[in-house]
């Protein structure tokens, strides 16, 4: 057995403090111990429970960690938009060769437990990053292989949470907190807003091509797919390094935090979301928002836009004695620029508004029959119709919360 020796890592050092691999190399250095031999296959198989993992477990565990590990070579690769050089390459590379017999045994050569070679959990799992490390599950690799195969997917998604999460929230001791279970909308399935939808992703991929665009203001009525539609770029263009950050309104003081964090991540662009947004006239947050957009000291990152959602136009409410010739402040235009000044920063502001009945109606038939439900067209008139009087009007909101209930009373 040609036994690894885990202690000569350079640049994946971060992995000796896992507790499984402290375990493996406390098993590799006592081979008279079995006990400890099973304590590793044990967490190995606890692992592979939470977190889906198939196969090769030892293997399956070491990708698992070295795509998460914020390694150096990870940093720079995102850091430097893809390239490190040649001295951590030829670094990363030992590093490779150290693990190479791990990656290129069965566990049960370290660890005497065949079930560990090919093991099936309950709940598999593969997310769309982890699956283009498939093939290095698939056959063992040298060292140079297992390297550029890390580093490629360094390259595109990130390491840690950043490759494994579409979209992130912000917690001030944590930071950057990726969101589990993020809607998997889809800008295909949301009907109409053909026009907004277009200005919206072609502002989007101008974006992610490294072209001018726009910080982006979504301005409307209520239920018309706003949020939606910006939720729906993160599933559309994950693959092409896009994510989403949605933070709250209490949260813009943080703004600066924010920024500097998300621009570590030089390969990924980042939108950060604000849903709902608007201020009353006492609230000041909205001046972190203004600085961020555009006027602070430090510049936003190149990798960063600014995408709000609001039923406000100016965001800023504004009153009629903000107009009177009464009102107290001497000069009574500034009162009213600094009233509108926060939404003409927004580069692009497009418009949704409510659904005509033709539109509504053809909104509930696209669920309905996306459930395999073709009602005639009278009863579809009628029923959309009555649902649109007892609630909130019509929108594409109360159009799903119409099927839902159909659905759900359907015999």
């Amino acid at each position: 057995m040609n036994k690894p020796h885990l202690q000569e890592l350079l640049i994946c050092r971060g992995l000796l403090s896992n507790e499984i691999i402290k375990h493996l190399v406390y098993a590799l250095e006592h081979l008279d111990d079995e006990p400890s031999r099973y304590e590793t296959a044990a967490l190995l198989i606890a692992q592979a429970e939470a977190l889906g993992l198939s196969g090769n477990l030892l293997r399956a565990c070491l990708l698992h960690l070295l795509t998460h590990d914020s390694n150096i070579a990870a940093q720079i690769t995102e850091a430097s938009n893809g390239h490190i050089g040649v001295s951590l390459y030829q670094a990363f590379v030992h590093d490779m060769e150290v693990l190479e017999p791990l990656f290129c045994c069965p566990p049960s050569t370290f660890l005497e437990t065949t079930l560990l070679d090919d093991y099936t959990p309950t709940q598999p799992h593969m997310t769309e990053a982890a699956a283009s490390l498939a093939a290095l599950q698939q056959a063992p690799w040298n060292a140079v292989d297992m390297a550029e195969a890390l580093l490629a997917y360094y390259r595109r998604y990130g390491y840690g949470d950043i490759a494994s999460y579409r979209a992130f929230s912000w917690d001030k001791q944590q930071g950057l907190t990726g969101i589990k279970h993020f809607e998997t909308q889809r800008l295909a399935s949301l009907i109409g807003y053909e026009t907004q939808k277009e200005t919206l992703t072609a502002n989007t991929l101008a974006f992610l091509a490294d072209k001018p665009a726009n910080n982006v203001l979504l301005v409307g009525a209520r239920g018309t797919g706003k949020s939606s539609s910006v939720k729906a770029l993160a599933n559309e263009y994950y693959d092409q390094g896009l994510r989403l950050l949605q933070i709250t309104k209490p949260q813009l003081a943080e703004l600066p935090r924010i920024m500097e964090a998300l621009r570590r991540f030089a390969s990924k662009k980042f939108i950060i979301f604000l849903d709902d947004l608007s201020f009353e006239e006492f609230e000041v947050e909205y001046k972190y928002l203004k600085s961020a957009i555009e006027g602070g000291v430090e510049s936003r990152p190149d990798n960063v836009l600014i995408y709000a959602t609001s039923n406000r136009r100016h965001l800023i409410k504004e009153t009629w004695r903000d107009r009177a010739d009464e009102q107290d402040e001497l000069y009574k235009n500034d009162s009213v620029n600094e009233t509108i000044s926060l939404s003409d920063r927004f580069g692009l502001v497009i418009n949704y508004r409510s659904p005509n009945q033709d539109e509504y109606l053809a909104i509930i038939d696209h669920y309905l029959r996306r459930e395999g439900v073709m009602l005639e067209p009278e009863e579809l008139r009628i029923e959309g119709h009555r649902w649109e009087l007892e609630h909130s009007g019509r929108s594409g909101r109360t159009a799903q919360q119409f099927v839902n209930y159909y659905l759900g009373q359907r015999k």
